[in-house]
Order: C-alpha cells, then structure tokens, then sequence
C-alpha cells in the first residue's frame, strides 16, 4: 500500500490521448496508473514524460533547496558514464570503492581526525542515513559503557536543538531513543551549550551540534557546548560526546572560517556527517560519516558480507545504490580543490550577504540572519506592517517561478514567520540582481492589498 498524498486521495487520472500524427495503431490512448497491453515507441514516450516534467519548477531557480542543481558538464560525461555502478558491488568495481576511501580520507584530513592514516567513514545516500548510522554508532558505544558499569541500558537519550532536521526525529523514533530538545527563546534560535548541558543526565548518548541551521543557516556553537560539557563531566563524572550535524556547513568552515574551532580538534567531537549534494557541490544521492577514529564505531554494528566472491565490511542502511555520485564527489576534490573550494563557496556567501542587504533596503523586511556563515538568510515581515503576510510574498515570486519558502518557526517562537533563501553552486550575482527586481516588482502589489490573502495554511506547499 503506497503511502497517501499529504492532502487526501488524488483524482484518478484519464488515460492520455495521443497526438493523432503520432498514432501508428489502436485506439491512440496510453493508460498513466496502470501497464499498457502494448509497447510505446521510446521516442513518444519520452516526449509524454518530458513534457510533464515542464510542471516541476526550475530547479535553478529553487531558493528553497541546500541541494546542488549544477554541475560542470565534465561531471555530467562522468555521471552519464557511471550511471550503471553499484557501489556494494566492490569487488566488481573495486576502482569506485577505492574513490570512496580516498573521499573518507580527504574528508578526515578536512576535519582535522587525530589519525587520519587509519580514517574511518563512509559513504552513504545522504546526510539522513549519515545521521542514522552516527546515532547507532554512539547509541551502541552508550549501550555497551552501561553494561560495563552494569548499569540499565534500556532509557538512552540524545540532546539537540529544536531546530533540527527531521531525520534526528526519525532517528529517535525508530531505534527508541528518547529526544530531548532544547526550544527557541526569543533571539536565539538554535541550541546554546548552556540549555543543552541541563538536559544531559547519565543516560545522554550524546549532544548533536548542527554546523549551519536549516531554519536560518547560523551555526550553533559547538566549542562552547564541548567546553560544557567539559565541565559537567568534571562535576559529574559523566561523559558525553557530541556530534556534529555538519550537512551544510561540513563544507563551508574549513574553507571560509579556518579559525572556527568545530570538528575533530575538539576532543569530545566523536562523529561528524555531511551532505555530498549539498555545498559538497554534487547531485542529489550522496553524503559522508566520518568518526573520530576505528574507536568511536564499535566493531559489533559492522557487517562481512561474503557477496559476489568479496568478503566486504559495511554499515549502512541501504544496500544496492548507485556509484556514480561518489565519483561524482572525488571529481570535485579532484578539480577544486583547496583554493577552488574556497573560491566556490565565497562566491556563494558574497551573493548571499549582498542580496540579504539588498532586501533588507527596500524598507518592509528585517533580517534574521545575514547569510555570513552558511550562504543562506532568513528574514520577516517587520511588525508594522499587517496588509500582506510572507506566505504572500511567497506566492507572489513563485508567478515569476522563484521558489522561495515561507515557513513558521518551531516552539515558543510559533509567531515568527520567515522566509529564507539559499545561495548555492549555480546561483549567480546576475540571477540575484533578477531575483532582487522581481521581488521590487511585487511589492507595491502586495503593499495596496487591503488585508493578507495567505497565511501559513493557504500558501505555499512548503514544510519546514
């Protein structure tokens, strides 16, 4: 049984009436929810799906997403080449496996792990399973110090922000691990190593740090939450190690912020994850674990399969996946590198800060944050004004096609409605500077509408 459409049960849809000049026998109709008696000639059929997929929105113009939508075209030969590459399947392509260490390796150096000659990670479908298997990782390390200590092993807890992703709340709810959040307080809208020290008791598996918030892209402050953490465990004897969420900002600090102490410098640092597809700069289907060292990773959640003649080590959610964007991400570590990261990824937060300050000049916006950490800003309505609502302003760029979320925050600061945008690979000053004059163009529209039209129900289809 499929899962159903978050708004209710869909029409059923009419079969398709061809074109008539491109009917060559029957009645010329395609059923489109069930399998045809008869084969479709592969031209006709896809024209019938490419011309569906005209209603999808630009994904170049989706202001929405932290997933990459450009690549070079060297990368898309590359792709278009290793479509067809199980990444399981190493001892069939056993050259792919070895750019998934070699990816590992680059990332543990970037991170500073303390041994990064023995470097421990891997690849996964993105940071959702990352998030997973670093959560197993410290939920097992937890599991196994109990019982050494002989004490219960059956009430672990994790501390995080409420602004974290979803998957931290999937990861709560499928392996029983009790999630206990830090909420928003008036300016603050992420967790501070103060509130996330209260909630920590004997049975915390660990604190999570996200490295750039998907609310408004700040970073939360993980050396203060180590530092914390140092000192409840001088009071307490209790020792909790923390992970950092770095989907984003795992590839924006070390080449835009080398003085931000975060990753594995910091002892208390057990794991970090971050998204390939994101600012790693590749097509959706990829992110990275990479642990402390072969410590932190208990050796009891891995697996040996004995598969097509290879006896393989793996942990992971998933099996078969395809290896084409693994090689897509050593390409770019290949060709970037260091200096092309940095340049890349400045470019990003130099058009980020430009337009945040743009908008913040016409006059009815306030900014929330400045696009100066990760290259994404959020900003609201100011107070005074009553006549037009973000959902609106949403909804009036989208005639345009610019996808731009409109969204509530979460608890205790449920009244604030924002709307964000992410600056990413692809996105340019000129595309800025359009984005700047169509939102111009909108606002004496929205500003003689005698009272708002769309609030956070009518608006957008956007859930944060």
């Amino acid at each position: 049984m499929g899962l159903k459409h978050p708004k209710g049960p869909q029409k059923k849809i009419k079969d398709l009436k061809i074109d008539p000049l491109f009917v060559q026998e029957g009645d010329g109709t395609i059923p489109r929810d069930r399998l045809g008696q008869d084969e479709t000639d592969p031209d006709l059929a896809y024209q019938i799906v490419h011309d569906e997929l005209m209603l999808d929105g630009n994904a170049r113009l989706n202001m929405a997403t932290f997933v990459g939508t450009w690549m070079e075209p060297q990368a898309q030969k590359l792709a278009a080449e290793t479509f067809d590459k199980n990444m399981i399947d190493k001892d069939e392509y056993p050259q792919t496996a070895d750019l998934e260490m070699r990816c590992v390796s680059i990332l543990s150096h970037l991170w500073n792990a303390p041994d990064v000659d023995k470097a421990t990670g891997c690849s996964t479908t993105g940071s959702s399973e990352a998030a997973m298997l670093a959560g197993l990782a410290l939920k097992r390390r937890w599991q196994h110090k109990q019982k050494a200590e002989g004490k219960p092993a059956d009430r672990p807890n994790i501390v995080m922000g409420i602004n974290v992703q979803i998957c931290w709340e999937k990861f709560a709810n499928y392996w029983d691990v009790e999630m206990r959040l830090v909420p928003m307080e008036e300016n603050r809208f992420h967790i501070s190593a103060e509130e996330a020290v209260k909630l920590c008791d004997e049975n915390t598996i660990a604190v999570v740090a996200i490295l750039g918030s998907t609310f408004d892209g700040s970073y939360e402050p993980v050396q203060d939450i180590c530092t914390a953490l140092d000192r409840f465990e001088e009071k307490t004897g209790i020792d909790v190690p923390v992970h950092v969420d770095a989907a984003s900002g795992g590839m924006i600090a070390p080449f835009l912020d080398r003085d931000l102490i975060w990753d594995f410098r910091l002892p208390r640092v057990a794991s970090i994850n971050t998204s390939g597809h994101k600012y790693g700069l590749v097509y959706p289907g990829v992110g990275w674990i990479i642990w402390r060292d072969a410590a932190s990773l208990p050796e009891d959640l891995i697996f040996y399969v004995n598969y097509l003649g290879s006896n393989m080590p793996t942990f992971a959610l998933n099996f078969s996946r395809p290896g084409s964007q693994i090689v897509l991400q050593y390409y770019n570590f290949l060709r970037l590198g260091m200096e092309g990261f940095t340049k890349v990824q400045q470019y990003s937060r130099d058009i980020a800060v430009h337009l945040a300050s743009e908008i913040e000049n016409l006059g009815p916006f306030e900014l929330i944050t400045r696009g100066d950490e990760l290259p994404v800003f959020a900003f609201k309505l100011k107070d005074e004004i009553d006549n037009f609502t973000v959902f609106d302003v949403s909804n009036r760029m989208r005639e345009r096609g610019w996808l731009i979320p409109a969204y509530t925050f979460p608890k205790n600061r449920e009244d604030l409605a924002a709307l964000r945008i992410v600056i990413r690979r692809g996105f340019s000053f000129d595309l800025a500077d359009m984005l700047l004059a169509d939102l111009k163009r909108q606002l004496p529209l929205l500003e003689r509408q005698p009272e708002p039209v769309h609030d956070e129900k009518s608006g957008t289809g956007f859930h944060h």
